[in-house]
């Protein structure tokens, strides 16, 4: 019985792991389900990139005040859980292996263990400070870009759950150190729990070790339920992040990719020695998409929907875009959430249906994303310029207008008129060629 709390703590950490596993399966299959991308090339720009914005957060410091204290929690709540592998291996091995708690204080010099407790226990109180002035900026100041209407409900309750999911984790691992009788009497690295431990002061040896005891595993626990919840939140973009920045898009900002077979056409159209009704050689021959554009999840590349679930849904895109600016409903930031909540829709009927798509009489164009903020989008590139996280919600508007255009022809007049016009006189002014020069003589 002297092994029940390892045995508590193995089956604790079996069960949060391996429902973290069925998520990443689950988040996995669903990114699988867009079309293939070949995004093979210039590995060391990618590489590059990923270091660049993923790890060493490039972008997000764009904006100084919001950018230095997301990298205060970034690199505080990230550094501050590698006192989680102590934790594990405490909970695994200790009493079993070894007597006592904290193997880095057995097998770490005092110096280089205090200093690492007492780094994490500044970034920790730099964490809570950053946090509370996030939650102060969101529910207090009421920054614009928090208030629009796709931040309406689960999404406003998400982002302030992860911020009270780390105000409890920072509080619980100084609590831990200061009710640590053991690790206060080490005289080193409790550069904060310090001036905490004389609150626990009046309570008897027992008590304390209670304390210590429940912070200890509260502590994990949480740990591991903030591991497991990153599924259901936008936060998810702390693991997908790196991968990404390094699929991220690496072409000029302004440059669209053209469909082959639409390319060959007009070529074929302007080309006045080529005879249109000649059968196309073998190697010329190739074949036509099946669809033209995207109507749905699964007609966008993984690349699209791996940029869906990464989105922080931090709202730099929206509030830089000009369409949105001006009253227009397009958001990029609801693009992307939209398309992320479309493809859980589509990943939640697979798995009711054997892993088989049912269709259940739903798109993504119309349900979820309307034509009005399709065509409302100005191509600029602002929203993907001030993505933090290289997301290019452009590309899936461009992909579904192309759908509108070439499947329903269902452009706006005056695209239509001008494409007719180009179709027509070359150009996409409504006067015949011989006409255009008569400006000159008036």
């Amino acid at each position: 019985m002297n092994y029940l709390p390892n045995i508590i703590f193995a089956i604790i950490l079996i069960a949060g792991i391996g429902y973290f596993s069925r998520n990443v399966n689950k988040l996995w299959r669903n990114i699988k389900l867009g079309q293939d991308k070949d995004v093979s090339d210039n590995k060391s720009q990618r590489w590059k990139n990923m270091a660049m914005i993923a790890l060493g957060q490039s972008k997000m410091v764009k904006r100084p005040i919001s950018g230095f204290f997301h990298v205060v929690v970034y690199v505080g709540f990230i550094i501050i859980n590698i006192e989680v592998l102590e934790i594990i291996i405490d909970g695994l091995f200790s009493g079993v292996l070894y007597e006592g708690h904290r193997i880095g204080m057995s097998f770490l010099p005092e110096a280089v263990y205090g200093f690492l407790i007492g780094s994490f226990e500044i970034l920790a109180v730099g964490v809570l400070i950053a946090v509370i002035i996030f939650w102060l900026r969101r529910n207090v100041i009421k920054l614009k870009r928090f208030l629009s209407a796709e931040m309406k409900g689960w999404p406003k309750s998400d982002a302030n759950i992860i911020l009270y999911f780390e105000v409890v984790l920072m509080c619980l691992f100084l609590i831990m150190n200061a009710t640590d009788a053991t690790f206060q009497s080490y005289n080193s690295g409790n550069v904060i729990s310090q001036f905490i431990a004389p609150l626990f002061s009046g309570l008897s040896e027992s008590s304390l070790h209670l304390v210590e005891r429940s912070a200890w595993w509260l502590h994990i626990i949480g740990i591991l339920v903030f591991l497991n919840y990153l599924y259901f939140s936008k936060h998810l973009h702390i693991l997908l992040a790196f991968p990404n920045t390094y699929y991220g898009k690496l072409t000029p900002q302004g440059q669209f990719k053209n469909n082959a077979a639409v390319t060959k056409e007009v070529m074929l159209m302007m080309d006045p020695d080529a005879d249109p009704f000649a059968a196309p050689a073998e190697t010329e021959t190739e074949e036509a998409p099946a669809k033209f554009g995207a109507s749905d999840v699964q007609d966008l590349s993984w690349v699209n929907l791996l940029n869906a679930y990464t989105c922080t849904e931090c709202g730099r895109c929206t509030s830089e875009c000009p369409a949105n600016q001006t009253g227009k409903k397009l958001s990029p930031r609801k693009i992307m959430m939209d398309t992320r909540d479309r493809l859980e829709e589509v990943g939640k009927n697979i798995d009711a249906n054997n892993g088989t798509f049912v269709d259940d009489g739903k798109q993504l164009l119309n349900d979820y994303i309307t034509k009005e903020e399709l065509w409302a989008c100005t191509t600029c590139n602002a929203c993907v310029e001030a993505c933090p996280v290289s997301i290019d919600p452009l590309n899936i508007i461009m992909e579904m207008r192309r759908y509108l255009v070439m499947e329903e022809s269902a452009a706006p007049m005056e695209l239509n008129n001008m494409m007719t016009n180009i179709e027509n006189n070359g150009a996409p002014w409504p006067y015949n060629q011989m006409d255009r020069l008569n400006w000159k003589n008036e």
